[in-house]
């Protein structure tokens, strides 16, 4: 019998490319997020499920369903990656986050950091089309 010529080199899948995921640690698996961070996202929840049901109650049912529909058009719409970012403006009038200004508006963009890489096109656009693994592009040296 022969022996096989390859011998398979991903352990446990992806998840354990260190290289471009980074290194893992067993407190970020445990420990959930801050709970001022988790009681702000179920009362968006909340909200959002209320504003459904009073949508539905006022214009019939069908309506919820034609935004849902709208949500997930608008999610998927972005522009190719390079040096302009996707704004996903369709989807922030949808939701009302355009009358919001939190401050993850004008504090940390990645993008204004010194230690910031320019995004490789051809490699995002590969990762987007299912052709290479990994993030789009690591963002930081």
């Amino acid at each position: 019998m022969e022996a096989p010529k390859n011998i398979e080199h991903q352990i446990g899948g992806i998840q354990n490319d260190t290289l471009r995921f980074g290194l893992n640690s067993v407190k970020s698996n445990l420990v959930g997020a801050h709970p001022v961070e988790s009681a702000h996202q179920s009362t968006k929840k909340m909200q959002e499920e209320m504003d459904r049901r009073i949508l539905a109650n006022t214009y019939g049912s069908a309506f919820p369903m034609r935004m849902d529909f709208e949500r997930q058009m608008l999610s998927r719409f972005q522009r190719p990656t390079g040096a302009i970012p996707s704004s996903m403006l369709g989807l922030e009038s949808l939701t009302g986050d355009l009358d919001s200004f939190g401050f993850e508006d004008y504090m940390n963009d990645p993008r204004e950091s010194e230690t910031v890489r320019p995004l490789d096109a051809h490699h995002a656009m590969e990762v987007r089309l299912g052709l290479s693994k990994g993030p789009v592009a690591p963002s930081f040296y």
